[in-house]
């Protein structure tokens, strides 16, 4: 068994495999150590990349891509998949990348929990507004499933302008200085404590305005948990007010399709269409 010690990065990884693949050593052969993983008792050093090859290996750069992609899903021996791909395909196995395909299902699979993340990260991280003199004007926490931070918060670059921000997550982090991303891994103590200590200003006024909007009406619990998971709530302002609103609703208020305080005002009470026609 041949052990591939490396630093967990796609571009080292991406080198590795190059020499592997140059030295034919097949996927079952290969045991991929990143990081602090250790390697086996009876495992041999990987061969050194090779400047000077016979054989140049050629993929196609849309695989690249997808590996690269897949290579930020976290899972145990998640490199494993990806020279298997990898070598199939040099092999001239282009169904390795097909969703029919065994491996190519699950690249797929590990590809579309990826951008979904990243989907999350966009619609559920919110900035708080910092007085924290040369350092970022806004900072938030966020805990992602998978390693999206550094590839999304390209995101907010975009989107804010010069103003600067700090995203701090329990691996890593990045910092917009209003020019260029700074990345951090893992992520800085005093990045950790600023992001997870900022208190919004305008906090409560968000929360007031979420409870004054929320139709118990038209509460799906399994559809909203599909679209804002669980896991989410407790790093969101409004989160803490979900499971009470979720409560009223199951205790009378999706009878009237009315918030509690709106419903014990005076008037006459209108049923919901579907009430009436029964």
């Amino acid at each position: 068994m041949v052990t591939v010690r490396f630093d967990g990065s796609f571009p080292e990884w991406r080198t590795r495999a190059r020499a592997l693949l140059q030295n034919h050593v097949a996927p079952h052969e290969v045991n991929w150590a990143s990081g602090n993983e250790s390697a086996g008792l009876f495992d041999i050093p990987s061969p050194a990349p090779s400047a000077e090859s016979e054989q140049r290996v050629r993929v196609p750069r849309q695989l690249l891509d997808e590996l690269e992609m897949a290579a930020r899903y976290r899972v145990e021996n998640r490199w494993g998949l990806l020279y298997r791909v990898l070598w199939r395909v040099a092999q001239g196995d282009s169904s390795a990348r097909m969703v029919g395909d065994v491996d190519g299902s699950e690249l797929h699979g590990r590809i579309k929990a990826v951008r979904r993340e990243a989907h999350h990260l966009h619609a559920f991280l919110r900035f708080s507004p910092v007085d924290a003199g040369d350092g970022p004007q806004h900072v938030a926490w966020f805990e992602p499933a998978h390693d999206v931070l550094p590839w999304a918060a390209g995101h907010f670059a975009e989107r804010m302008g010069e103003n600067t921000w700090l995203i701090a997550t329990p691996e890593e982090g990045v910092c917009w200085d209003g020019r260029q991303m700074h990345h951090a891994q893992p992520c800085p103590p005093q990045w950790r404590q600023l992001a997870q200590n900022a208190a919004d200003p305008g906090g409560e006024l968000w929360k007031a305005y979420y409870e004054s909007t929320f139709n118990p009406a038209r509460l799906n619990r399994s559809v909203m948990e599909s679209n804002l998971p669980v896991r989410f709530w407790k790093n969101l302002p409004e989160g803490m007010l979900i499971p009470q609103l979720m409560s009223r609703a199951r205790a009378g208020a999706q009878r009237d399709g009315q918030a509690e305080r709106v419903a014990a005002k005076s008037g006459k009470r209108i049923g919901r269409a579907a009430e009436q026609a029964d």
